[in-house]
């Protein structure tokens, strides 16, 4: 599965990639996509294959998985 991860602060994309590749993924930061709104401007976008509830830190503003293009929304920040 594809994934876009948004965070609250850049140094805190910056981490999450680290934390991503020290666990053997693939990640790219890119800024963020248009249909998608951030508050630091930067994305991660990783493929992972196990439950990605493993992954959320509390660097992460909004997780969204990819679909076609299209952002569906799966986690936000304060709306568990």
């Amino acid at each position: 599965m594809e994934y876009l991860a948004t965070f609250f602060t850049h140094s805190g994309a910056i981490k999450y990639q680290k934390l991503l590749r020290n666990q053997g993924c693939s990640v790219d930061l890119m800024p963020v996509p248009r249909k998608v709104s951030s508050n630091c401007g930067i994305a991660a976008k990783f493929s992972y294959e196990n439950k990605i509830r493993t992954i959320i830190s509390d660097d992460i503003e909004s997780l969204y998985i990819v679909e076609e293009k299209a952002y569906k929304l799966l986690y936000k920040a304060g709306e568990e």
